[in-house]
């Protein structure tokens, strides 16, 4: 059996050209995944959270938002989540010169594209992934069914919660007051 050892790294990123923002590239455990620029509606979804946590953020003076940031946990595990929030202590010392975090988010929120791939990437590897470098609170969204499923630390790892749907209101420990109703999300 021949196993294939090419590991993509950071630095094949950076020798990439620049497609103008089309595409999305992510490496998880050195294997690159490209998507293509998501649906309206998945970007509006992503944008509602980023302004509700916007306004708390701005309220406690706690930390900040982040849309489409670029994460680096490793030089084989870089990845654009759709929306971080990150506290003020961790974001103080974990940002490299490109502007890239390099410390973990205590939040991160992906908006599920269309496709199996799609899903189980963000269902099971990305979430393997935030388990194993420290994320908080993992939040998957799906536009299309209105949804809310939300991942929190136990232990060493993240475990499912609860999902939330159109009707329920989304609270956090994470984040003390921050309160927004699911309905909200997807107007």
């Amino acid at each position: 059996m021949v196993i294939n050892s090419l590991r993509w790294t950071i630095r094949d990123l950076d020798a990439m050209p620049d497609d103008g923002g089309w595409k999305r590239h992510e490496i998880i455990d050195g294997e690159l995944f490209v998507t293509r620029a998501p649906h309206i509606r998945h970007q509006s979804a992503g944008g509602n959270i980023h302004v509700e946590l916007e306004v708390w953020s701005r309220q406690t003076q706690l930390g900040k938002p982040f849309q489409a940031p670029g994460v680096i946990f490793t030089p084989t595990d870089a990845v654009i989540p759709d929306v971080i929030w990150i506290s003020n202590e961790r974001l103080a010392n974990g940002i490299d010169e490109a502007g890239h975090l390099t410390v973990a988010p205590e939040l991160i929120v992906e908006i599920l594209s269309p496709g199996e791939l799609n899903e189980r990437r963000d269902k099971e590897v990305k979430l393997k992934l935030y388990s194993l470098h420290g994320v908080q609170e993992y939040w998957i969204v799906s536009w299309q069914l209105q949804t809310l499923e939300i991942y929190r630390r136990t232990g060493a790892q993240l475990q499912l919660a609860g999902t939330l749907l159109v009707d329920d209101t989304l609270n956090s420990p994470l984040l003390p007051g921050f309160s927004v109703p699911i309905a909200q999300i997807f107007l």
